[in-house]
């Protein structure tokens, strides 16, 4: 996954928490606007989400997190 996608994965993730604490759950959609200006990237991230690991559509953002910091 490119390095600007995981940055972006992780300022949502880490902005969704301040809000709304450790235990809230969102989509990969999270990290898009609600329309289909970058089909590439979001290809990509939903190939890591549904194919690489395997995720339900609604995941905890903490675990998110973690899976982008280990490099998975």
């Amino acid at each position: 996954m490119r390095a600007s996608l995981r940055t972006k994965i992780i300022e949502v993730c880490d902005k969704k928490m301040a809000v709304k604490g450790d235990n809230v759950g969102l989509s990969f959609y999270a990290f898009f606007a609600n329309k289909n200006d970058a089909p590439e990237l979001l290809m990509e991230a939903a190939t890591w989400w549904i194919q690489t690991h395997q995720l339900d559509h609604f995941e905890k953002a903490i675990k998110i997190k973690k899976l982008v910091n280990e490099g998975q």
